[in-house]
């Protein structure tokens, strides 16, 4: 699993500490309240066989040392963002998904493998239905893929509609305005067919940034490679919009920390930014890019470990997913106080699933 690179060097705990660390956490999981002493002697004293004071003696070292918080003087503990770096880290271990969940995961992901949209959406709503957070779901870029073929279809009234295959299965639709009305068919498929031959095998950036070098002798009577030359921008570039996916905010609403209805409301309006989310998770995304297995791809943000103030408060499990040579992303954002155990096998599964789904099958976008 990677861990941020800016993540400070923490006290060393002893076993004890780590028992008691763990134990803060998963019951605050669990409650969404305060931990106590008693509640710990009480629940574990068979595993631990503390007193209660003994424990307590404990915690007070942990919120000096900066691993729990006491949100007040009479109140019990809860985990700071440190501890829950320390617990996803060192004291967390990663279930297994229950077979249900795996089945409807592997089902629904196979039943719209054809379709890059609807399977972004899908694994957007899955995994908020299974984690009770937000899912999320982000295409690849298409900028980073490779031109399989082109095509030039013409239309009515003087347009014509370009059709990018990038390897994978991703696909881009454009229709512009030709000035050539008289076009013929024959003319058509040969300068397709030569444009082909100079640009399919690269990237759309490469093609965006080469273009010109590439198409400019080439003798052309219907107009498109002027087309090519000057709408290069719209051709090859980014779509403005339109790659990332959520699930339903109906599970999320349900969390605690949303009851109130200014919390869910900023929460909302941070998702509604696009250009935001979407820096969020291409930002995660390149701390995994070269991980060594899909274990480590997975990435887990917690609270002040985000790059932008606006998302400390949240925390951000993501994994990517392969499309071709291209890469996506998918994962879950809530509050820090999530089932990380359970939310990363959940994120490390479905992006495995996607992952082979599309190896397998082409996803139209």
């Amino acid at each position: 699993m990677s861990t941020p690179e800016h993540t400070d060097a923490r006290p060393a705990l002893s076993d004890r500490e780590e028992t008691i660390l763990q134990m803060v956490v998963q019951n605050f999981v669990s409650t969404a309240g305060p931990v106590g002493s008693r509640t710990l002697a009480k629940e574990h004293e068979q595993e631990i066989g503390l007193s209660a004071a003994s424990i307590r003696n404990t915690m007070s070292d942990l919120e000096d040392m900066g691993y729990l918080d006491q949100p007040h003087t009479s109140a019990g503990r809860v985990p700071t963002g440190m501890g829950y770096r320390t617990f996803v880290d060192e004291l967390m271990s990663v279930p297994s998904l229950s077979p249900d969940e795996r089945h409807m995961l592997h089902l629904k992901i196979r039943e719209i493998v054809g379709d890059l949209r609807e399977l972004m959406s899908e694994s957007s709503r899955l995994l908020g239905r299974l984690s009770s957070l937000l899912g999320v779901a982000l295409s690849p870029r298409l900028s980073t893929g490779t031109l399989d073929r082109l095509e030039v279809v013409p239309l009515t009234g003087g347009r014509v509609m370009f059709v990018l295959s990038i390897e994978g299965g991703l696909a881009k639709t454009i229709v512009l305005e030709l000035e050539a009305s008289d076009m013929q068919r024959r003319d058509i498929d040969r300068i397709t067919r030569l444009l082909n031959e100079r640009l399919a095998g690269l990237t759309l950036r490469e093609i965006r940034d080469t273009h010109v070098e590439r198409v400019r002798d080439l003798q052309d009577e219907t107009g498109i490679v002027r087309l090519v030359v000057e709408r290069s921008d719209s051709l090859f570039s980014e779509p403005a919009a339109g790659r990332l996916r959520f699930g339903p905010a109906q599970h999320i609403m349900a969390q605690p920390e949303f009851q109130e209805t200014g919390d869910l409301r900023a929460f909302m309006e941070l998702m509604e930014d696009e250009d935001f989310v979407v820096h969020l998770l291409e930002d995660q995304a390149a701390e995994t890019e070269h991980a060594a297995s899909p274990q480590d791809q997975v990435n887990v943000r917690i609270g002040s470990e985000n790059s932008d103030e606006k998302a400390q408060e949240y925390s951000i499990v993501t994994a990517p997913y392969a499309l071709g040579k291209t890469s996506g992303t998918v994962g879950v954002i809530g509050p820090t106080r999530m089932e990380y155990g359970h939310v990363v096998a959940l994120v490390q599964s479905t992006a495995s699933m996607l992952s082979s789904a599309s190896s397998s099958d082409d996803a139209t976008a």
